[in-house]
């Protein structure tokens, strides 16, 4: 593994603007269509689990505000583990892509003494959705999930791509709760205030126009998001169309190592409907924020944890030199780069054992 460092271009800050399209004219289109196609615009309801017609409910708890919220749990038993981890899946996943957990060797498991919970995050799969998701309430589901578990006053969080949204979420609201974090190539919300406008048009531009769009109108106009990834006229977003060609050959040799093998429930994923699941992920991904991760403060200052964010440097889906000025700004922020990686560079055979080992060992024992 290889740290990288941020280009000198990236880290010249500059004023913090609506960038690339005034959000004025997604909002003229977005009324024109919305006149001329009212009864496309609007999602159709969620396929509740345990409704009548819905998928069933079996791996629930029952949350504060009655939404239910499905976990699996992997790695030794809760009562017997020393280290215990919360993984946060990406965009178009759902709890049984725990690849952390799953791909972890056993020797390390019983090493360690590790505990993974994996859970639907809410719209996916079999966790209720929240129509009022945002980074804060996310967390709010993780914390609650971690009491009713009797997880204990602190533990690990792990959160890959979209699932970075409630990383850094636990980092802002719990910090007094998390023995540590990881981050494998998180989202990075183009839209943060103090993201310098030359960063985000860098990392922006790094993306397909389909993309570049989809991610315009999420922030601007995100009630039309639905009528975007659905309508045929033009490509809407490349995730929420399952459109693999923009991933990069690293990915691309992964995937087509994996075949069916990586998504085995793949038709479970969205089984309650695209909206509450990838278009809300876009939503809050690439929506106002209630905070800027670039204003973090280091919440392990007596060194009895540390945070990591880990990216390849060929990855399509999240531009690397975003991460690098993360990096760059947050120096307590352990930062590895991997050469020649793309978006799934953990399939790679050692690599989960690599993050994991990194994240429940001390600096001081990290060699």
């Amino acid at each position: 593994m290889a740290n990288g460092s941020a280009r000198k271009s990236s880290l010249k800050p500059s004023s913090r603007k609506s960038f690339l399209l005034p959000s004025s004219v997604i909002i003229i289109v977005g009324i024109i269509l919305a006149l001329t196609y009212q009864s496309k615009l609007k999602p159709p309801p969620p396929k509740l689990c345990g409704s009548s017609g819905g998928p069933p409910i079996t791996a629930p708890i029952k949350l504060r505000d009655g939404r239910y919220l499905a976990y699996k749990e992997h790695g030794l038993p809760r009562e017997k583990a020393n280290r215990k981890i919360v993984f946060i899946h990406g965009s178009d996943c759902c709890r049984h892509d725990a690849v952390f957990a799953t791909l972890l060797s056993p020797d390390l498991v019983e090493e360690l003494g590790v505990y993974m919970v994996s859970f639907d995050r809410p719209g996916y799969c079999q966790s209720d959705p929240h129509p009022n998701r945002t980074p804060r309430s996310l967390v709010s589901d993780i914390e609650e999930l971690a009491d009713q578990l009797s997880l204990g006053s602190k533990f690990y969080v792990l959160g890959y791509s979209m699932g970075g949204q409630a990383a850094w979420g636990c980092l802002k609201y719990i910090p007094h709760r998390l023995a540590g974090v990881t981050l494998v190539a998180p989202v990075v919300n183009y839209w943060w205030k103090n993201l310098p406008l030359n960063v985000s048009t860098e990392g922006f531009n790094l993306q397909q126009k389909r993309d570049q769009w989809a991610a315009r109108v999420a922030h601007y106009a995100p009630w039309l998001i639905y009528w975007w990834n659905t309508q045929k006229w033009f490509p809407g977003s490349s995730i929420a169309n399952r459109d693999h060609s923009l991933l990069s050959q690293p990915d691309r040799d992964i995937i087509s190592k994996l075949g069916s093998s990586r998504k085995p429930h793949w038709e479970e994923v969205r089984q309650q409907g695209i909206h509450e699941s990838i278009n809300r992920d876009m939503i809050v991904g690439f929506g106002d924020w209630e905070f800027d991760p670039i204003e973090l403060e280091n919440p392990f200052l007596n060194n009895k944890g540390s945070v990591h964010l880990w990216q390849g440097d060929e990855d399509m889906l999240v531009p690397v030199t975003l991460q690098r000025y993360l990096a760059h700004k947050l120096p307590w922020v352990h930062y590895h780069e991997v050469p020649r990686s793309g978006h799934f560079f953990h399939f790679t055979k050692g690599v989960v054992d690599d993050i994991v080992k990194t994240l429940l060992t001390t600096d001081a024992e990290i060699k």
